[in-house]
């Protein structure tokens, strides 16, 4: 018991700090509080990074909705109907006779 209480009595009074092997000891603080910082700014920049593919994520769905919109959109400019009745105006008809299909043929 009295080993024990010697060695809290040690451990309170820091001795392991400036005794006789005490830079081996400092090195391992040392080092341990530097493995403590690595691991604190890597979740950090995890955090970082997480937080990105979030947003990322938003920005994605916001343009898949745009792009869905104005695809719709453009299906309906792109209908006969549409297309007719905005031509109305500028006084342009329907062809009556099918156009006539033009054939490229290239000799070498």
């Amino acid at each position: 018991m009295n080993k024990v209480k010697e060695k809290f009595v040690k451990i309170f009074k820091a001795d392991f700090l400036v005794g006789e092997n005490s830079l081996r000891n400092w090195i391992a603080i040392i080092f341990t509080i530097f493995l403590c910082i690595v691991m604190i700014y890597s979740g950090h920049l995890i955090d970082q990074k997480v937080h990105t593919i979030a947003k990322l994520g938003e920005e994605v769905k916001e343009l898949r909705s745009e792009f869905v919109d104005v695809r719709s959109r453009l299906q309906r400019i792109k209908l006969e109907s549409t297309v007719l009745s905005t031509l109305k105006d500028t006084g342009l008809k329907q062809s009556q006779t099918p156009p006539n299909k033009i054939k490229v043929i290239i000799k070498e």
